[in-house]
């Protein structure tokens, strides 16, 4: 990939073409996690593209393409969400619902376990954007605070904070997830608690990255 970005940077249109079509699919997964809708999602995509189309130029290989196009989608998931609660006065909080995810556009994903991966996705989906951000970012992208809080607008302070309470509401989502599987199965929940250990978040995060 790295020939195709410097040759792009040249003016090859065919180069930028090809690595459109090589990142496209892994881009517009990270928007949809961050937006966790289609609509924001596409629109997110387009003006990654447009700013990494502009910013070609300055890229200087420091971090690799994919790297830096990541930051690119965090910053404007940020702002398309941020657009998206002035245009319909949708606070950025807990009561935004669940939507489903699209593993179908992330082959490594289609690679975890059927089930782990299914609770992850839908646990994922529950948490408030803020954290969810900050979640997917950190632990399935693997970015540091440092980068997150530049994108996001936030202090690294911040930013480490969210990634806490993400964490800490992430498991008591699965928690109660384990909860009502007991109850549905009727055993107890320390019955169930035996028969499989809850994921470590953060390591399971990365598996489904």
């Amino acid at each position: 990939m790295r020939h195709l970005v410097f040759a792009a940077k040249d003016g090859d249109s065919g180069a930028l073409e090809e690595l459109v079509r090589a990142t496209y699919g892994s881009t517009y997964t990270l928007a949809y996690r961050l937006t966790g809708n289609d609509e924001d999602a596409s629109d997110v995509v387009q003006d990654v593209y447009l700013r990494a189309w502009r910013g070609l130029r300055r890229f200087r290989g420091d971090a690799q393409f994919t790297t830096w196009l990541y930051r690119i989608t965090a910053n404007c998931s940020a702002n398309q969400l941020a657009r998206r609660a002035r245009h319909r006065s949708e606070p950025l909080g807990d009561d935004v619902q669940p939507v489903e995810q699209r593993p179908e556009g992330d082959p490594e994903l289609q690679a975890l376990r059927g089930g782990e991966r299914t609770d992850l996705e839908a646990a994922l989906a529950k948490l408030p954007p803020k954290l969810r951000q900050v979640l997917v970012l950190r632990d399935i992208y693997d970015l540091a605070h440092s980068v997150i809080a530049k994108e996001l607008g936030i202090s690294e302070a911040a930013a480490k904070v969210r990634v806490h309470r993400a964490r800490r509401q992430l498991r008591d989502v699965l928690a109660g997830a384990a909860g009502d599987a007991a109850e549905s199965s009727g055993l107890a929940p320390c019955e169930v608690a035996e028969t499989a250990e809850e994921p470590e978040t953060a390591g399971a995060l990365r598996l489904a990255g």
